[in-house]
């Protein structure tokens, strides 16, 4: 179905609002989804679970749409929480249950692991939270570099990241993957037009301009590359977004692996720094 987004960034703000009601704390992670820090809420509730019931009782009732909710100690249980009881649910990962959870838990459903991630834990016998807790930081590290230190400690439960209402946004992107592979450069041109359309919709609307535009591949076996081109001055039209995109394509062919999916975002804001946002199709 043809995308609605006007309307879906209105009934985000109206559940914006909702979240406002228990917390100032508020970190969007796109229009449909945030962390909340609920430790000291707006209304005095003493429990996070009752707080979730409160947020997703007004939500249904001031929009009609079901919401999930997780509730833990940190944002990466939290988050694995709110996964665990969709739709129209919620479930809590208590401090005590925190490692146990982690540790029956497939590599690939780890947030923030993806299938080539998942591949290469595999490869290495890591296929569950408890495969990577018998690892050491050195072997996560060698083996996975920066986020090495990151997978370490979440196997064990351990996330310290603070929900974050001012958190920076560095780019505006927009990525498709496709139903059937890409080999021709025609085909891998027109399939940019809708995100190059919504990138500068974006741009248009947060009256922003950045110098720095990067193109993202994914090939069909789950290789990821990005290219990238800053230019002397700031993307100042639709047009010039769509010709340093197709350039940066261009200079890829000819390509000896079918891509499955492209993805176009500027970055290097020339007028203030917009939040990260990322369309997903």
């Amino acid at each position: 179905m043809k995308p609605r987004f006007e309307v879906y960034k209105a009934v985000s703000q109206q559940i914006r609002e909702i979240f406002a009601e228990h917390t100032p704390i508020i970190e969007p992670l796109s229009l449909d989804e945030a962390y909340l820090d609920v430790t000291e809420n707006l209304q005095r509730i003493p429990l996070a679970r009752d707080v979730a019931l409160a947020i997703r009782a007004k939500i249904k009732q001031e929009t009609g749409l079901s919401a999930s909710a997780g509730i833990s100690y940190n944002k990466f249980l939290a988050k694995l929480a709110s996964d665990h009881r969709k739709p129209n649910g919620q479930f809590v990962i208590t401090p005590e249950m925190g490692p146990a959870f982690v540790e029956a838990l497939l590599v690939g459903k780890f947030h923030g692991i993806g299938p080539a991630t998942s591949a290469k834990m595999n490869s290495l016998g890591l296929y569950t939270g408890l495969d990577m807790r018998n690892q050491s930081l050195e072997f996560m590290q060698a083996n996975f570099g920066k986020a090495g230190n990151y997978y370490y400690w979440i196997s064990r439960g351990v996330d310290n990241r603070e929900v974050r209402a001012d958190r920076v946004r560095k780019s505006i992107g927009a990525e498709n993957t496709f139903s059937s592979d890409l080999t021709e450069f025609e085909a891998m041109v027109s399939e940019l037009q809708p995100l190059i359309d919504k990138v500068w919709r974006h741009c248009e609307d947060k009256g922003t301009r950045g110098r720095t535009v990067t193109l993202k591949v994914k090939f069909a076996d789950f290789e990821l590359i990005s290219r990238s081109r800053t230019l002397a001055g700031a993307v100042d039209s639709r047009d010039e977004l769509e010709f340093a995109s197709a350039e940066l394509l261009k200079a890829l062919f000819p390509m000896k692996k079918a891509v499955r999916l492209l993805g176009v975002s500027i970055s290097g804001f020339t007028d203030g720094e917009p939040e990260q946002i990322g369309l997903a199709l």
